[in-house]
Order: C-alpha cells, then sequence, then structure tokens
C-alpha cells in the first residue's frame, strides 16, 4: 500500500483530540537552542486550540513569557516548576544526576498519571534517555526506537529509527517494523500498512550481513500475518512513496532524515534565486506563489512538529533544538492525538499478539 495523500493526522483531526483531551501534555518548555520563547509561544498556540498543557521549567522564566501573550492567564496553561536543565551541549547520561532538570520532570509527570504525554525541543540524547530512564520499556521491546515521518510523492512515509541506536541488533529492527505497523492502524487508520527494509538493492540477497538478517526475520513475520513485508526498498524509493514504512538502523536514518531536510532547504534556495533572476520570473513566481507556500509547507519539519520515541512505556515525542513555535505546537497536537487514540494501550496489545502468533 502507498501513502495516502496529506500529512500525518490532519490539523482538524488533532486539534478536535485536543479539544476533548482528559490530560495535559507535559512541555520542556526551557528545551532547546532558543529556549523557553518558542517552547511558550507554540503552548500558547496550542492552548488556544483547546490543548490543556503543563510547561515545566523555571517557573520566573515562563511566568515572564507568558506575561508576553494577552489573555494567558485564561488559557489552560499550568507552569510545573524545575529549577535545572540539561544544556543542548551537555552529556545525555546527566540525566541520572540531575532530578531537577525540565526533561526529567517532564517525564514524571507522564509517570505518575499527570500528564498524556511528554514533548521536548531539548537534548534528543537526554530526552530518550530520560523516557527510557523514567518510563521504561514497552513489554518485548529491546530498544525504543526514533519514529519521524516524510514527505512523499503521495504524501508521507514512516521512517525509523532516526537516531535512537546507532548500533542495532536484527531483532531490533524487527520489532520496530510491527511497532511502526500498529503505530499506522491505530493513529493513520492504515489498514495494511507496507514495511519496506532499506537497502542497496531491491533484490532478496542484496544488502550487508545485518540487512540480510533483518530481511529473513521481516519475512518470518510477514508469513505469520504479523506485518505487511513489501521486501527491500533503496534510497530513491523512500520519496516515491513505495512503502508506508522503512526501517533501518539508526545511524542510516539519522543520515537520511538529515540529508532530506538539507536538500529542501537547498532546493527552495535554487528556486527561490531562480524566480527572482529576472523580471519575467518575478512575474511568474507571483503567479505560483501560492502553489510554492503548499510545498514548502509540506518540506518544513515544522509540519510534523516531533517524532515519536516509540518502544517506551509512554508517550514522548522529541524535536528539533531549533524548532520554532509553530512546531512546537504541533508536536504538542500529535502527542494529544496519540493519547486520545490510546497509542501505548494498543502498541502493548499488538506486541502480545504478536509473541502470542
Amino acid at each position: 500500500m502507498s501513502a495516502k495523500a496529506g500529512t500525518p493526522e490532519s490539523a482538524a483531526a488533532v486539534q478536535e483530540a485536543g479539544a476533548v483531551g482528559t490530560l495535559p501534555v507535559a512541555l520542556d518548555a526551557v528545551g532547546g537552542d532558543h529556549g523557553a520563547a518558542p517552547n511558550v509561544e507554540g503552548a500558547v498556540a496550542a492552548a488556544r486550540s483547546g490543548l490543556s498543557v503543563l510547561l515545566v521549567g523555571d517557573q520566573v522564566k515562563l511566568h515572564a513569557e507568558l506575561g508576553k501573550y494577552p489573555g494567558a492567564s485564561a488559557l489552560p496553561l499550568e507552569i510545573v516548576d524545575a529549577p535545572d536543565v540539561i544544556g543542548m551541549d551537555e552529556h545525555a547520561s546527566d540525566v541520572r544526576g540531575r532530578k531537577g532538570a525540565s526533561i526529567n520532570v517532564a517525564n514524571r509527570l507522564v509517570k505518575d498519571g499527570r500528564a498524556s504525554a511528554v514533548v521536548s525541543m531539548g537534548h534528543s540524547g537526554a530526552s530518550m534517555a530520560a523516557s527510557l530512564l523514567t518510563l521504561g520499556r514497552l513489554k518485548g521491546v529491546d530498544r525504543p526506537a526514533i519514529l519521524t515521518h516524510l514527505p512523499a510523492r503521495n504524501g508521507f512515509i514512516t521512517l525509523l529509527d532516526v537516531g535512537a541506536n546507532a548500533d542495532v541488533k536484527p531483532q531490533y529492527l524487527a520489532q520496530w517494523a510491527g511497532l511502526a505497523s500498529t503505530y499506522l492502524k491505530v493513529v493513520e487508520d492504515r489498514e495494511n500498512p507496507s514495511v519496506g527494509l532499506l537497502s542497496i538493492g531491491e533484490e532478496d540477497h542484496k544488502g550487508n550481513a545485518l540487512t540480510l538478517e533483518v530481511h529473513a526475520l521481516l519475512r518470518q513475520a510477514a508469513d505469520a500475518g504479523r506485518i505487511n513485508f513489501h521486501g527491500n526498498v533503496e534510497g530513491r524509493d523512500i520519496f516515491l512513496g513505495s512503502t508506508d514504512i522503512v526501517v533501518t538502523d539508526g545511524f542510516t536514518g539519522n543520515i537520511v532524515l538529515k540529508l532530506a531536510e538539507g536538500e529542501a532547504k537547498v532546493l527552495f534556495g535554487w528556486v527561490r534565486d531562480a524566480l527572482g533572476s529576472t523580471l519575467l520570473s518575478k512575474v511568474g513566481a507571483l503567479l505560483v506563489r501560492g502553489s510554492l507556500r503548499g510545498v514548502a509547507a509540506r518540506l518544513d519539519p515544522s509540519t510534523y512538529g516531533a517524532s515519536l520515541l516509540i518502544g517506551v512505556n509512554g508517550l514522548s515525542y522529541i524535536g528539533h533544538g531549533s524548532a520554532d513555535a509553530r512546531a512546537v505546537k504541533n508536536a504538542l497536537l500529535r502527542a494529544d492525538r496519540a493519547a486520545q487514540t490510546d497509542l501505548i494501550g494498543r502498541l502493548t496489545e499488538g506486541l502480545v499478539a504478536a509473541a502470542e502468533s
């Protein structure tokens, strides 16, 4: 099955989910390259659509930021004080000894049942470590993976792992294929999502030792009816939407993700330069401006907000450190949407069913 058109979780669907949410989403509101400013702005925007948000961080800084938005006091926003923050240049292992760090406090809110999900645009390694240490793994999962969406010809594709595990074992990728399949069924209403294994050729015998072992495991899972395995896919197939899901190790996946984002920026730079090079091209630019904005929105990482750390026993979303307010808002809405669809419960059911088959 090829990816269906549109971006994951339409704005209308996500906003509707936020309006009926029962638990707020916890936001690491001081994490990221730019600190509190874009986090608070994004949280305010999400709250105005009906979503409740817990802003976790230094309460003095957060109150000061909230004061910039008239009417913010009437929105479903609450500040949870966390005196410490793990900086972008610090080590992920610092998570263990800094209980007052905002990312740790935010994860504990989920663990304690005060929040439905945690969202962070801060240190990705610290975010992964905090969620893994605080929330633990789902039963049957050896290692969690970062799951993200990339725009493709017919809509979007789901790619994992994009950075959580540089060194992997074959069973990790087999588990991720099942998790991602359940995720698309629950959140995106994909009836039978197809899985592709990233390799250097479409033929079954192509690839390194890891890829060949993973291919065999995925074929076994398909024969047992647990996944819909398409087979190997090459790098070019990702953006053609040949499959709904592409699995790979975190080292390769992170390179693919950053290559795609970097190339999109360069490509639009070329288009912008070309459309402004002559008087005639400038006139043409006015005619296609609306269409180009739509394309730019699909290629903008802010549209997707953040990536799911799938496999931990709770909802944890990790975004770019350079994220703007739009990305924060979309990440919060996406996290709430996943909570409303009981993603963790459904993933647990899927893992149990896979173990019994």
